[in-house]
Formats: structure tokens, C-alpha cells, sequence
């Protein structure tokens, strides 16, 4: 994907975030931006652990998807006012 691209699916995100109550975006953008500060802490336990099961490594995989997730949602969280 080129960087174009990407911004161009941002924009056409932030284009439809709008259809939501404007009152919970801030909320919703804040939850996301902290989850996904705090996400990769959760990566220790599994790679301390190993990633030698299936169940490991889809847990570790799960939680890398949610972390990008997180981390495209909250990408224009300012913090307070």
C-alpha cells in the first residue's frame, strides 16, 4: 500500500466518522489511542512465553491486528482541550 493510498483511506475514514454522534468522538478516539499505547505490553507475556503453540501465536496475532486496530482509530486523538 502506498503512503497516497493510506492517506486517502484516513481521509475517507475521518469523511464517515461524522456519521456518529460528534459528542463520542473524542471519547471513542481517546479509548483507542490509550488501547493501543497499551496493547504491546500484553506482547511480553506471549514472547516471554514463546510462540511455540497455535494458540500463542493467535493470540499474538490477534492482539497485533487490534493494536493496528486501535491505532487507526486513534491516530487524531489530541488529548484534552
Amino acid at each position: 500500500m502506498s503512503s497516497s493510498s493510506a492517506y486517502e483511506l484516513l481521509a475517507q475514514f475521518d469523511e464517515s466518522l461524522p456519521e456518529f454522534d460528534e459528542s463520542l468522538l473524542p471519547a471513542v478516539r481517546g479509548i483507542a489511542f490509550w488501547t493501543a499505547i497499551a496493547l504491546p505490553f500484553l506482547y511480553l507475556p506471549l514472547l516471554i512465553t514463546g510462540l511455540n503453540s497455535g494458540a500463542t501465536r493467535v493470540a499474538f496475532v490477534a492482539l497485533v491486528v487490534f493494536n493496528a486496530v486501535a491505532l487507526f482509530i486513534g491516530h487524531s486523538h489530541r488529548g484534552p482541550d
